[in-house]
């Protein structure tokens, strides 16, 4: 009776370790996250506004969160390579650093985010602003990530769409809020 147990089970064991491992090299690792705004600015000002990572902290959710995080900052804001570093006590904001790797003038400002806490990972980020007409701005903010086998299972039970996509649309909106009462 004890050998015909253990014989299902090892079975079930193998069929569920087998599942496992298949679902692991099925799922996709990549993802992306995208929200855009349209704002009624001059490109040009709206550009010079998002491509300095300070500003961030006056319309981005993540310091309205935990305004008490400590942030370090070198280089010079709005020019490649420069870095901001955060360190929150709360693990929703946690610990890490946003350096702008590329700018493409009045187009394009496009940041490496590189989080450390509560967990590694790192994304590929970028504000584009695009002309909606004489005196008005669309602005789209997203990034692209993955997470590594066998965490991208997570990926079958968490939608991070909209997990992180109703902070951009937040942030988004905060940007549109500033930016119009200028």
């Amino acid at each position: 009776m004890i050998k015909k147990v253990l014989v299902y089970l090892g079975v079930f064991a193998a069929i569920f370790i087998g599942i496992v491992t298949i679902l692991v090299f099925t799922t996709r690792t990549e993802f992306r996250v995208e929200r855009a705004i349209t704002i009624n600015r001059p490109k040009d000002e709206v550009f010079r506004y998002v491509a300095s990572l300070r500003n961030q902290n006056d319309w981005g959710p993540w310091y309205k969160k935990e305004p008490s995080m400590k942030q370090e900052f070198r280089g010079t804001d709005g020019e490649v390579g420069f870095v901001s570093h955060w360190t929150a006590a709360s693990d929703e904001v946690g610990e890490g650093e946003q350096e702008i790797k590329r700018i493409v003038p009045g187009e394009r400002v496009e940041t490496e985010l590189r989080f450390i806490r509560p967990f590694e990972s790192r994304a590929d980020a970028y504000l584009v602003t695009e002309s909606a007409g004489e005196s008005a701005t669309r602005v789209r903010w997203g990034f692209d990530s993955e997470m590594p086998r066998p965490m991208n299972l997570m990926l079958l039970v968490m939608d991070m769409d909209a997990l992180v996509g109703k902070d951009f649309e937040e942030g988004l909106t905060s940007l549109k809020t500033i930016l119009e009462q200028k």
